[in-house]
């Protein structure tokens, strides 16, 4: 009997013991993972600033590449626009007169485009689209932009024929191809002037 009273002590001062050595793991446990949640915490955030700080700077990339890309097309535009009667000639189409930035915006009929450079005689009128690099897109949109003015000159008793040219600084040969295909002349840069390579087949006239 001795001896039981004498070992119980001892087996709650073993239990006591291993409980406090138990809640002191549990809280150098639960100091470690604050520790490493603040840390989580402060890459985040410095993760996130990084991600701001990144797409701040390809907004003003992008902005910047915008402007650029625009008043490059500018240049291009004014470059190739006083040569193009010239050139032209070449495929027996005489033009006399050439105009910049035509905007045609008829609200009665919903008609409305841009054209930056359109040449011009008693019977063709020529709709040239300059672009940095042309794309299939491009394309598209010039063919759009026939099917308008056809549309508003039949509206007007303008019996014109209409044609097409494409004009790139950077234009991919599978481009270059399709605009062929479709019936356009593609114009592009060579050294100090420019070339102009017929359409595939007869021009198409809208």
């Amino acid at each position: 009997m001795g001896d039981a009273q004498t070992q119980s002590p001892n087996l709650y001062e073993n239990i006591r013991d291993s409980i406090w050595a138990t809640l002191a793991e549990i809280k150098e446990s639960q100091k470690e993972t604050d520790r490493i949640l603040k840390e989580t915490a402060k890459r985040q955030e410095e993760i996130s600033k990084a991600q701001e700080e990144t797409d701040r700077q390809m907004k003003e990339y992008n902005k910047r590449f915008g402007d650029l890309t625009n008043r490059f097309g500018e240049v291009v535009e004014y470059m190739i626009a006083p040569n193009l009667r010239e050139k032209f000639k070449e495929f027996g189409l005489i033009f006399p007169k050439a105009n910049k930035n035509t905007d045609v915006s008829d609200r009665e009929n919903n008609i409305f485009l841009e054209i930056d450079v359109m040449l011009e005689n008693g019977d063709k009128a020529m709709l040239v689209e300059i672009k940095t690099k042309l794309t299939a897109d491009h394309i598209k949109d010039h063919i759009e932009r026939l099917e308008k003015i056809r549309k508003y000159a039949d509206i007007r008793g303008d019996k014109r024929k209409f044609l097409g040219a494409l004009a790139g600084v950077v234009i991919p040969d599978n481009v270059k191809e399709n605009a062929l295909k479709q019936g356009f002349y593609v114009i592009e840069p060579s050294g100090e002037t420019f070339n102009i390579t017929p359409p595939f087949g007869k021009p198409k006239e809208w």
